[in-house]
């Protein structure tokens, strides 16, 4: 296993229209996205085989694409279909074999693998298109690395700082969890949270009633953040995508079932919600210009365990092991808030 054998998205199905092309990168590869004649997402390596021009410059049109220096045309295959130079006659044969893409939940998944294991598939989006639920999409860029986005995403003690009044505030409360690492996740279950929920308590939850909350991890590059307040069921789930060592864009839903206050919530939700990921995007910039002049080196507490065990997911990987593989492991923390 490594991290090239799982499915990262390049772009969501919206962005990909017909005669379009989105230029992304995934773990440093630059990739050229089109759809071919029949629709299909096509992924390409971003280079020219002619003269290494990148083709995500160039122009789609009726499903193929033409390489915007000298008009070298791929079709969905990667088969070269035109070289101007050559006149009408194409008596050459080149071919830029395409990267295994799919389309699942209104996303473009991309595998840079040439060859994985079949049981890697794209993470499914929790109750998307399902009735009865409503989801809002967000994408941001955060100048910081893939294990520092997931490790905020899923952390409780920052929240009554960076978020403080918006979302909790410090207050001294005692959070129980049960931690759990099993078939390549980490499972986070907490206890005795009821009504820290920031300025926004009133709406999701004025009665004060008990707050189930759990998070998780699902190596190599999600996280979900779940509550469930009486009838209102509220997520958060984020796929971070390597772009290069110290820049992860982050694919958020914002995906919850509030009865028939589903659409009228809907701006106050992408409001709320976009504002906690912008403080988070200026403190994981911070830190990240703090660690590379002093590299890192962390102090750990018992909150910290969760991000321990996501370490160790992912390192399993880079190392070239199955995460799944590493044995089951349960602890029960305490922390306060």
């Amino acid at each position: 296993m490594s991290f090239q054998h799982y499915w990262y998205i390049v772009a969501e199905s919206r962005e990909l229209g017909r005669d379009q092309v989105v230029a992304r990168q995934v773990l440093d590869e630059r990739l050229a996205c089109f759809r071919d004649a029949q629709g299909k997402a096509v992924v390409l390596r971003d280079r020219c085989l002619h003269r290494n021009a990148p083709l995500s410059g160039g122009r789609a049109r009726n499903g193929e694409l033409a390489c915007p220096y000298h008009g070298w045309t791929y079709d969905g295959e990667g088969r070269v279909t035109a070289i101007p130079a050559l006149g009408p006659a194409l008596t050459q044969r080149h071919c830029l074999p395409p990267f295994a893409s799919r389309e699942q939940d209104g996303f473009v998944y991309v595998q840079l693998a040439r060859e994985a294991p079949a049981h890697v598939e794209p993470f499914s989006m929790p109750h998307y298109g399902e009735s009865g639920w409503m989801t809002l999409r967000l994408q941001n860029r955060f100048h910081a690395a893939l294990a520092d986005c997931v490790e905020n995403f899923i952390d409780i003690p920052h929240t009554a700082f960076v978020h403080r009044r918006i979302f909790r505030r410090s207050t001294g409360e005692k959070i129980a969890a049960r931690v759990e690492r099993r078939d390549g996740k980490v499972h986070i279950v907490y206890a005795n949270e009821r009504d820290n929920l920031g300025s926004y308590r009133w709406f999701l939850n004025p009665r004060g009633l008990a707050v189930s909350h759990t998070d998780s991890f699902y190596a190599p590059n999600v996280t979900s953040v779940e509550y469930c307040i009486g009838s209102k069921v509220f997520l958060i789930t984020s796929q971070s995508v390597p772009v290069s060592e110290c820049e992860t864009l982050v694919y958020t839903d914002l995906t919850y079932r509030f009865g028939p206050f589903n659409r009228i919530a809907a701006p106050f939700i992408r409001r709320y919600g976009q504002r906690i990921i912008d403080q988070d995007l200026d403190m994981l910039a911070a830190q990240a210009d703090t660690m590379r002049r002093y590299g890192r080196e962390f102090r750990d507490t018992p909150a910290d365990h969760i991000h321990r065990l996501v370490d160790s997911l992912r390192g399993a990987i880079a190392r070239g092991e199955d995460p799944r593989a590493l044995p089951p492991q349960v602890r029960e923390i305490e922390f306060y808030v």
